[in-house]
């Protein structure tokens, strides 16, 4: 068995490099939608076709347990596969299967608290406001899934999303630093024109961001802390196999890289994030 993880792009190696880090011997299978990406700027209905497509595909490479490593395909169509598609195919499988994102262990790192934690309702004025910044696709934006649920967890938190169309098909691109640079200012500029003053903490609802997290730090107010998605979703899955021990990561250790794109070496960028040389199977 394996841990498989989804992403439209390359933005899930962030994720996945941090849960190889974390769970070393366990075996993964990643894949990488990248004849599809970017899923930011799709309906929502074929973004829910494209990521139940792309779990059918890593249970079928032998992965039990699916990491959706993209804010988008979290967002837009992680609950109806949990609620309306995987009960059934895993009754068809017949081993136990499951598909878990990125959204739940960011919100829970944002707030501090569990998700089952919703806040009481209470008439009394919040004496400061916790400002926070969510950078993502267009697409999880207009969910409104880190407002409506940061929302029901603290009263004290508020929540401004700024979406950014380009910013994942660019660095998807391997575009240049200085192009990424002077993209990723005007989104912050324009955060901060919209609030107000800058976000007092930031999300990178994307996981393509997290690849220039050094540029949005510097486009970012000094010290302005980062809530980082792998992180907190190495933290999440840690605890969901304590509850979970029929779920079996593998202990092989092994690797193997999947797209729908072009096969092959990646970019420099990517491989400069990684560590070392890259190369993707075709799916």
């Amino acid at each position: 068995m394996a841990i498989g993880v989804f992403d439209s792009g390359v933005g899930g190696l962030t994720v996945h490099h941090r849960l190889v880090e974390r769970f070393p011997r366990a075996d993964f299978v990643y894949l990488a939608d990248q004849a599809n990406a970017p899923y930011g700027g799709r309906p929502g209905e074929e973004i829910v076709d494209l990521t139940r497509a792309g779990c059918e595909r890593l249970f079928a490479e032998g992965c039990n347990l699916v990491v959706l490593a993209c804010n988008t395909a979290a967002s837009v169509a992680l609950r109806r596969l949990q609620q309306t598609w995987l009960p059934g195919y895993r009754k068809a499988l017949g081993r136990p299967v499951n598909v878990l994102g990125i959204i739940v262990p960011t919100i829970e790192a944002a707030t501090g608290l569990p998700w089952e934690h919703e806040a009481e309702r209470r008439g009394d004025k919040v004496e400061k406001l916790d400002v926070l910044g969510v950078f993502s696709t267009p697409a999880t934006a207009a969910s409104r899934v880190y407002e409506i649920e940061i929302d029901k967890r603290r009263q004290d938190v508020a929540v401004f999303s700024e979406p950014c169309p380009q910013l994942a098909r660019m660095i998807e691109a391997g575009a240049d630093a200085a192009e990424l640079a002077a993209v990723i200012e005007g989104h912050v500029v324009t955060l901060a024109k919209r609030i107000g003053r800058p976000p007092d903490r930031a999300i990178l609802g994307c996981t393509h961001y997290e690849i220039v997290a050094d540029l949005f730090r510097a486009a970012l107010p000094p010290g302005t802390p980062l809530i980082h998605q792998p992180d907190a979703t190495a933290d999440a899955l840690e605890r969901y196999f304590e509850r979970h021990p029929e779920i079996d990561p593998g202990a092989g250790g092994a690797r193997r890289f999947l797209t729908t794109g072009k096969p092959g070496a990646q970019h420099s960028m990517v491989e400069t994030f990684w560590g070392g040389p890259l190369r993707f199977e075709r799916a």
